[in-house]
């Protein structure tokens, strides 16, 4: 079955050249043109993928991205103007899995669609439990629960926690875990990273601030603990 993308932009330009595009690569694209259309038709029906401007008509895109967010994990990629440096680290604060500073050529936006399918879709190990104190982790369906609760995570945060709990001890530098769980050369900063870990602990720890899971090796990177 086809993958369905919802494309947000309020720049009819930029929404007709990557319908145009994506359609050939076999997606089903749906558009909006404000935040408010955008909710409404993510609400009534089911998306594989998100792209979403940062700056809409009605309700900005960080906005959006927050209403998504409350209900679903769907994979979104964030659109943000050049220079602006907040509305990116707001984007990952929110939940966005990545971004994209405009201008951007629409084959990196398509290899990094790509990338997501293929971290989503593919489970690398043979294990398709893995039990790490009393959090549960399932590869075949990409959930996660602690004490019998589940846990919503992204997807980029679940390829995060996949990678730590099945390399446990193993430490990993900013640069290896960009080159890991984003699968291309990453043009932004390390603090994604940083923003990325600490969304991940919030959700996963008991206490943050003294991690039972996911340990920081100062100076060096982050590790998870041994079983």
């Amino acid at each position: 079955m086809p993958k369905r993308l919802l494309l947000v932009d309020d720049e009819p330009a930029i929404i007709k050249g990557l319908k145009f595009s994506l359609e050939r690569d076999g997606y089903e694209i749906d558009a909006a043109y404000d935040g408010e259309e955008a909710i409404q038709m993510f609400n009534e029906r089911q998306y594989d993928l998100v792209v979403l401007d940062v700056m809409l008509p009605k309700l900005d895109g960080l906005t959006v991205l927050q209403r998504i967010r409350e209900r679903s994990t769907v994979p979104v990629i964030m659109l943000t103007a050049k220079g602006e440096d907040m509305d990116r680290i707001l984007g990952l604060e929110y939940g966005a899995d990545d971004y994209l500073t405009k201008p951007f050529n629409i084959l990196e936006l398509k290899a990094r669609i790509k990338a997501i399918f293929r971290r989503t879709g593919d489970v690398r190990n043979d294990r398709q439990i893995i039990q790490v104190k009393n959090m549960t982790i399932n590869l075949a369906n990409r959930s996660v629960t602690i004490d019998g609760k589940e846990v919503n995570l992204t997807a980029k945060e679940f390829d995060l926690l996949h990678l730590f709990a099945t390399n446990p001890g193993k430490v990993y530098s900013r640069e290896n875990l960009l080159e890991i769980i984003w699968k291309y050369d990453y043009l932004g900063d390390v603090r994604t990273v940083d923003v990325h870990i600490r969304r991940l602990r919030e959700k996963i720890e008991r206490n943050p601030s003294q991690p039972e899971f996911i340990f920081t090796k100062w100076g060096v990177g982050y590790y998870f603990a041994n079983k």
